[in-house]
């Protein structure tokens, strides 16, 4: 399964990009290429959400389970239905060298062995880009705040 990972620096406080990060319902103010984040259920230590993104204009949905460790300052996502077989990871956030460091990971599969031969390179680097797009997106709002 293709595994992309990327990071920035954000210059706010941890907790304070954590718990942004964890208001995932305010992404679409400020993340251009999410179109919507619907919290289905809340549990003590996440959500269960429907998401409606764009990627190059095409829409792709999907339900994910987000599991909150807020001791450790991490967001675990698993997909339970939707466009992609498989979509799962984390993020991260340490504050050191007076910043704070966040890793996106993203784990995914379409789930069409032909497809991911034809067209795997230009999926990964979508999925990097957007995952770059939304932690660009992320440190904005923080450093804003």
């Amino acid at each position: 399964m293709p595994y992309v990972e990327t990071r920035i620096e954000v210059d706010a406080p941890a907790q304070a990009v954590y718990e942004l990060a964890k208001d995932q319902e305010r992404f679409p103010q400020f993340m251009p290429d999410v179109e919507s984040v619907t919290v289905l259920r809340r549990q003590a230590d996440g959500v269960v959400s429907h998401w409606k993104t764009l990627v190059e204009e095409a829409p792709i949905e999907w339900t994910e389970e987000d599991r909150f460790d807020d001791a450790a300052l991490r967001i675990d996502y698993k997909l339970i239905d939707g466009d992609l077989d498989k979509f799962e990871g984390a993020w991260t956030f340490e504050h050191r060298d007076g910043v704070t460091h966040v890793v996106l990971g993203v784990d995914y599969d379409f789930g069409v062995p032909t497809l991911a031969e034809l067209i795997g390179p230009t999926l990964e680097k979508k999925v990097r880009e957007n995952s770059a797009m939304m932690l660009a997106a992320l440190k904005r709002e923080a450093e804003q705040r």
